[in-house]
């Protein structure tokens, strides 16, 4: 019996931690018109979500950066990096929002450029 009990209880602590690491979609932090507030998503709704809404957000935020800036064209491979950058900094700062990560890999990697930003 104590074995059985034994087996349950590590079955449910299993179940219990595969459900805290399951993927959020990015759509259920929408508002009810279906917008997500990008000034305001944390790095924990970043790293807990699926890798393909990762991406798709990470990608937005490089196009509203360029646009920023008012660059008209992609580095691919540049710009990959820098997602993956990003997304591992969210991962070890959770309770940052991502545009404070966006900005801290940004002058990272203006640094090492020996980019000085005014």
């Amino acid at each position: 019996m104590s074995r059985s009990l034994l087996s349950a209880a590590l079955f449910l602590a299993t179940v219990s931690v595969a459900a805290a690491q399951a993927p959020v979609p990015l759509a259920s932090y929408a508002d009810a018109n279906g917008f997500l507030d990008v000034q305001t998503l944390t790095c924990a709704q970043l790293a807990d979500t699926y890798q393909e809404d990762a991406d798709a957000l990470t990608t937005w935020y490089s196009g509203w950066y360029n646009g920023l800036a008012h660059k008209h064209y992609a580095d691919i491979r540049k710009g990959k990096l820098i997602e993956h950058e990003v997304i591992v900094y969210c991962k070890a700062n959770r309770d940052k929002k991502i545009i404070e990560a966006i900005a801290h890999v940004f002058k990272d990697e203006r640094a090492k450029l020996g980019i000085e930003m005014r």
